[in-house]
C-alpha cells in the first residue's frame, strides 16, 4: 500500500525544483509493467518488487495532477523491455515526445535508448529513474540532499575528467583497469533539469564520461553486495576496450556470460562487452549498494559499464547499458592519485 501523502511533498519538490515544472506544461509519467517472460523468469519477490514500482509511478501521476492542476497530467504504461538500455519500440518512442515534462519510473532503463534521446531532442525534460524506490523520497533519502551543492561538486570533478588523458581505476577487493579518456568530455548529472532538452536520473549525484573505444585493460572486479543478486564477486577482464571473460558470480555470472558472450564476434555482443563509462558518485545521502541506481550516486564510489556509450558521448550502439559500482576505490589520473579509498585528494 503507498501512502501517498507521506510521499506528497516529495514528489511536489521534485517537479518543482529538479523539473523545474511551470503552469499549462504537459506531464508525462510512464512505467513499465511486467512482461510475459517477467512472469516466466522472475520469482515472487522479484515480480512483487516490480509491480510496486509501476503503481509508485502512478501514484505519483495522481499526486502530479492533484497539485498542479494548471498542467495536464498523462499516465502511460507499456511491457517491459527486459534489459537497461533496450528500445522500447516506436509506440513509446513517440509517446515520449508529447509532454515538457516527462517522469520514468521503470525497471529497465531507458536513459541510454534513442527513445529517451529523441525525447530531449524536441525539448522534452527527462527524469529517468530506472530502479527507483519509494523510500528514495523519505527524509533522509536520496531524493533529499541539497542538489545545488551537489551540482557545485559535480561540475568541478566533470571538468577533472574532462582534462584527464589516462585513468586507472584500482579497488581492494582486485579492481586494476586502465583506459584513456582522452578528448572525451565530462558530463554532469547534478538532478537539476529545468532547462529544455536536459536529462539525467533521479536521485542524481555523478559526473561521469564515455572512455576511448579500444582503450580499456585489465579487470573489474564486481564485489557481493554491491549488485542485485550477486553472492559471490565478479570479475569482468577487459582487454582492447572490451570484456573478454567473466569470471566467478554464481548465477548473475551466469547472466553477463550469457549476455556478453566473450570471444563471440557477431552484434550485439560485441558492442555489449564496450566499456562504455566512468562514473563518480556525488550524493552524500545516497547509501543503498544494491540498488544500482542510488548506489552509483554514492559519494565515494565510481562505477564503471558495459554497452552502449552513443549517448554521453562515445560511439558505440548497443541493447545494452549496465553499471557496476565500485566502493572504496583509487583512482589516477594522468599518473597522479586524485581518489584514494572514495575520498578526493
Amino acid at each position: 500500500m503507498i501512502d501517498k501523502e507521506k510521499i506528497k511533498q516529495p514528489v511536489v519538490n521534485m517537479l518543482k525544483v529538479n523539473m523545474g515544472l511551470k503552469a499549462g506544461e504537459k506531464v508525462l509519467v510512464v512505467t513499465d509493467v511486467p512482461a510475459m517472460d517477467d512472469w516466466k523468469k522472475k520469482t515472487t519477490e522479484q515480480l512483487t518488487d516490480f509491480v510496486q514500482r509501476t503503481l509508485l509511478a502512478k501514484a505519483v501521476s495522481e499526486i502530479a495532477a492533484e497539485s498542479f492542476p494548471e498542467c495536464p497530467v498523462e499516465f502511460y504504461a507499456y511491457p517491459s523491455v527486459g534489459r537497461h538500455g533496450t528500445e522500447p519500440g516506436a509506440e513509446v518512442a513517440e509517446k515520449l515526445k508529447t509532454p515538457s515534462v516527462l517522469i520514468a519510473i521503470t525497471s529497465y532503463s531507458l536513459t541510454h535508448t534513442d527513445a529517451r534521446g529523441g525525447a530531449t531532442k524536441v525539448g522534452v525534460r527527462v527524469a529517468s529513474m530506472p530502479l527507483f524506490l519509494i523510500d528514495m523520497f523519505y527524509p533522509g533519502g536520496p531524493m533529499t540532499a541539497d542538489y545545488t551543492k551537489i551540482k557545485e561538486e559535480t561540475e568541478k570533478l566533470a571538468k577533472s575528467v574532462t582534462d584527464a588523458k589516462e585513468v586507472v581505476v584500482k579497488t581492494p577487493a582486485g579492481t586494476d583497469v586502465k583506459f584513456s579518456l582522452k578528448g572525451r568530455n565530462g558530463r554532469v548529472d547534478a538532478g537539476i533539469f529545468t532547462e529544455r532538452g536536459a536529462f539525467g536520473n533521479l536521485p542524481s549525484g555523478e559526473a561521469y564520461v564515455a572512455p576511448l573505444e579500444g582503450t580499456a585493460e585489465g579487470r573489474v572486479v564486481v564485489e557481493k553486495g554491491w549488485f542485485a543478486g550477486l553472492t559471490e564477486n565478479m570479475t569482468l577482464v577487459f582487454r582492447n576496450g572490451e570484456v573478454v571473460e567473466v569470471v566467478g558470480g554464481d548465477k548473475v555470472g551466469d547472466e553477463y556470460r550469457e549476455l556478453l558472450k566473450p570471444g563471440v564476434k557477431e552484434e550485439p555482443y560485441k558492442s555489449r562487452r564496450n566499456l562504455a563509462e566512468l562514473g563518480i558518485g556525488t550524493n552524500p545521502y545516497a547509501k543503498r549498494p544494491d540498488n544500482v541506481l542510488e548506489a552509483e550516486k554514492i559519494k565515494g564510489t565510481v562505477h564503471v559499464a558495459v554497452g552502449d556509450s552513443s549517448h554521453i558521448g562515445g560511439k558505440v550502439t548497443a541493447d545494452l547499458h549496465q553499471d557496476f559500482v565500485l566502493p572504496k576505490p583509487d583512482l589516477y589520473i594522468d599518473g597522479k592519485l586524485f581518489m584514494k579509498s572514495g575520498k578526493i585528494i
